[in-house]
């Protein structure tokens, strides 16, 4: 038996720390968190000082069970979870859990998990940080009574099953005011003129010099007078400046750097970037991914030093020390980097090498020396105008770090090039080819992606490295909000072209307005957002959110007492939910749109059971609302009359197949075509007000051919077993649960009704509910529990199971 036992959090990091330690050692996962507050009831005795209520959940109670057989035989036990908060509350769970002694346990801490690294930790352990635990204790004992004492206002005031966070709803907040800003947005136009310019350079050979005018004009007729201007005038270079300039590297990645990055560059979500790159840390590729430093270690300095001067030679190397600018850094103490800077790519996946090569490049690019640009520009002047054009160019004199990598931005669509000027002189005259004003339009405000909400949030000191891609992952997941794609719309603009002394005026058409993966507030979304906004505007305002992660930060510091922080929260924040619960009016968002012309009655919008509609008539009147669901693409925020009164249209039929009717109309899963009691759904590129009988066959037949290939056999007496196509392969399906087949490369044809039972029976896990093969079990109904007493939040413990 090994005398030392280490326990990690990840079984992937556990097989990469064994292959650096001796047969003295056993390396042993966690999984993860072993216990947690108690999912029954809000885990929090209010009456003991907030002490929460932590137990081991069920499927974890194996892996303890192991992890304390294990620690019986070992002399010492090393705690060797991750280093930021969460880490070291996984390392207390475990000391407190398995209940271990302090003289044969150790805590030890590493950036990367190298051997170096690994084997520098044994030999410097520490005790477990209490300061770090107790932050990460005060974020999950607020979090959850924000969770658990809002979300039942909000089943009772809104809709049932809903839910609210305190982080969570801060981010829906920013996304639901920036569609407002959208929606309120009214571009205004302006004229910009461009020219080109034909004339002889210094060398006397004929060259063509693009220019645009230092102003724009707010109307057309202010162009047309400019272009006027310029039928008989003279042009010529009235200045040329030249001046050096340099570009800087960007520092290596923090985590929020990284999903930005990642994102722009490599077209990943928040969450699958820190997937990857948790993988690659636990393989030992890179330094612990949750960060908010920018420091990079003396040892990562010398062997990027080492690695530029091989690569490109001393000159490239500039060595620098970034410093973290983020107030209250509480992660991990240096940057994210490879562990190797002499490894450029590393074997994996295609999203490990890619996201790996990322940060490789980012961090040997910090330590190179600038890249060294001369910028000109040519001023023109045009006789008989105070006007100037200018055209502006650069040239790269040293390349520097741009030999390696160039950080992206959000808007660099809209970024044009500075091209290379031809070699000119003062006084110069110039000959338009053309002049040019376009009709131009000002931009509405960008729509949050996950990765420019990432650093809004940061910005605004909201969250920690760790919280990012749950937050957003948690506000899609509850459909609060839906990433998503809008295609361009069509717009008209203005051409005015002055060419060979006459001018030409015409209208021209342009797609504007598409967007991809952007964030867009769904209907509850927003009725949940001004419902937590008016009634706790304290818990929505953005200050208050920054102000508690900076007093996580003074907990971790030493500098307070958790318990006085959440003591201080909850006797504030209690009443006002109390107050709330009793003389808030219960909200569905409604929005008044007008009268419906053919019956007279009030047609509005509001959120129903199943999601929008539209609504016409009231409850008060003796006739009965009629009502029509909202289209995946409507809200109710932005609906208007007479798109509200098109939706009455349905359902509408479009025609007869096979003697019987198909009827379009628009359900809970959007639109469908109803025929001989079947339901089909609409693709997302045919629109239900428009399509046509032949294209409602098609769709039929379509779907009908797809469900025939999808049944390769059916076996049993009663057909009870299913063997069918799927998504990653062939599978079987019986009693409503889906079985995998083996080996690999099995043809599912060959399947039998004993082989399958075989396979069943080698599948306890397939399935939470299984019956025994070949008979039926009757269930009994469930006796009606006993109401819970009124007194003790009895109600919202039954429901808030998770915050």
């Amino acid at each position: 038996m090994p005398k030392n036992l280490v326990i990690v959090e990840s079984p992937a990091k556990a097989k990469t720390i064994e292959k650096f330690l001796g047969k003295d050692y056993q390396v042993m996962s966690s999984f993860g968190h072993i216990r947690d507050l108690a999912e029954k009831g809000i885990g929090i005795d209010f009456e003991n000082n907030y002490e929460p209520q932590y137990v081991v959940s069920t499927d974890k109670k194996k892996t303890v069970a192991e992890l304390k057989k294990a620690t019986k035989g070992a002399e010492i036990v090393w705690l060797a979870s991750d280093e930021d908060r969460e880490g070291e509350a996984i390392a207390w769970h475990l000391y407190e859990e398995l209940k271990l002694k302090k003289e044969n346990t150790r805590r030890i801490v590493f950036h990367e998990i190298t051997k170096e690294a690994i084997l520098h930790a044994i030999e410097t352990p520490r005790d477990i940080d209490i300061n770090l635990v107790d932050a990460q204790q005060a974020r999950r004992v607020l979090d959850r009574i924000v969770g658990f004492e809002l979300s039942p206002i909000l089943w009772r005031k809104i809709r049932p099953s809903l839910s609210a966070g305190r982080v969570q709803s801060v981010a829906v907040r920013l996304i639901v005011e920036r569609e407002r800003e959208i929606n309120q947005f009214t571009a205004e136009a302006s004229y910009r003129v461009s020219a080109i310019f034909n004339s002889v350079d210094t060398y006397g050979k004929a060259v063509e010099l693009k220019a645009e005018l230092q102003q724009r004009f707010a109307t057309k007729a202010e162009a047309e007078a400019f272009l006027e201007t310029c039928k008989n005038a003279q042009f010529s270079v009235d200045n040329i400046i030249t001046k050096p300039a340099k570009k800087s590297p960007a520092p290596p990645f923090t985590t929020s750097t990284l999903q930005q990055e990642a994102a722009r560059k490599l077209g990943f979500s928040v969450a699958q970037t820190m997937q990857v790159a948790q993988r690659l840390y636990e393989a030992g590729k890179i330094t612990y991914m949750r960060t908010d430093s920018v420091n990079l270690s003396d040892l990562a300095l010398g062997t990027s030093k080492a690695e530029i001067i091989s690569m490109a030679g001393e000159k490239y190397v500039h060595i620098r020390k970034f410093t973290t600018k983020s107030k209250g850094a509480q992660e991990a103490h240096e940057a994210i980097r490879p562990s190797y800077m002499n490894a450029h790519t590393v074997d994996g996946t295609s999203q490990e090498k890619r996201l790996y090569e990322l940060i490789w490049k980012r961090t040997i690019a910090s330590q190179m020396s600038d890249a060294e640009l001369e910028k000109t520009s040519i001023y023109i002047s045009i006789s008989g105008s105070k006007h100037q054009f200018v055209a502006s160019g650069e040239v790269i004199v040293f390349d520097g770090f741009l030999k390696v990598y160039l950080e992206s931005t959000d808007d660099e669509t809209d970024a044009e090039n500075d091209s290379l000027l031809p070699a000119m002189k003062n006084g110069e005259k110039l000959l338009p080819a053309e002049i040019v004003a376009q009709q131009r339009f000002s931009q509405k405000p960008p729509r949050y992606g996950e990765a420019s909400l990432v650093r809004k949030l940061e910005e605004l000191g909201i969250g920690r490295p760790s919280t990012y891609a749950p937050t957003i992952s948690t506000i899609q997941n509850r459909l609060y909000v839906e990433k998503g794609d809008r295609v361009a719309d069509k717009r008209e603009f203005n051409v005015l072209k002055l060419k060979a002394g006459k001018i030409t005026d015409k209208i021209k058409e342009e797609n504007t307005g598409a967007e991809k993966s952007k964030l867009f507030p769904t209907d509850i979304g927003t009725v949940v957002n001004d419902f937590l906004t008016d009634n706790f505007p304290g818990i929505l305002n953005y200050n208050f959110t920054a102000d508690v992660e900076k007093e996580f930060d003074s907990i971790a510091d030493g500098e307070i007492k958790w318990t006085k922080s959440i003591d201080k929260f909850y006797k504030e924040f209690h009443p006002i939910v109390e107050d709330t619960m009793k003389n808030s009016e219960r909200q569905v968002g409604e929005r008044i749109l007008g009268v419906d012309p053919k019956s007279g009655r009030q047609l509005s919008v509001k959120i129903g059971k199943y999601g929008p509609l539209a609504q016409i008539g009231t409850v008060e009147e003796e006739e009965k609302p009629v009502f029509a669901s909202l289209r995946k693409e409507q809200s109710i925020e932005s609906i208007t009359l007479e798109q509200a009164l098109e939706l009455f249209k349905l359902p509408r039929q479009v025609g007869e197949f096979e003697g019987k009717v198909m009827t379009v109309a628009i359900g809970r899963f959007g639109p469908y075509i109803r025929h001989d009691a079947s339901f089909y759904s609409l693709p997302k590129t045919d629109d239900p007000m428009e399509v046509s009988t032949e294209r409602s066959i098609e769709i039929i037949e379509e779907k009908r051919i797809a469900e025939k290939n999808r049944i390769i056999q059916v076996l049993g007496e009663n057909g009870e077993i299913q063997v069918l196509n799927g998504r990653f392969g062939p599978y079987f399906t019986f009693e409503k649960v889906n079985y995998k087949i083996f080996p690999k490369g099995t043809d599912p044809t060959t399947l039998t009704v004993e082989r399958c039972k075989e396979l069943i029976a080698a599948q306890p896990d397939a399935g939470a509910k299984k019956k025994p093969f070949g008979r039926k079990t009757a269930t009994k109904k469930e006796e009606p529990k006993e109401k819970a007493k009124p007194k003790a939040k009895a109600k919202p413990a039954a429901k808030a199971k998770k915050k």
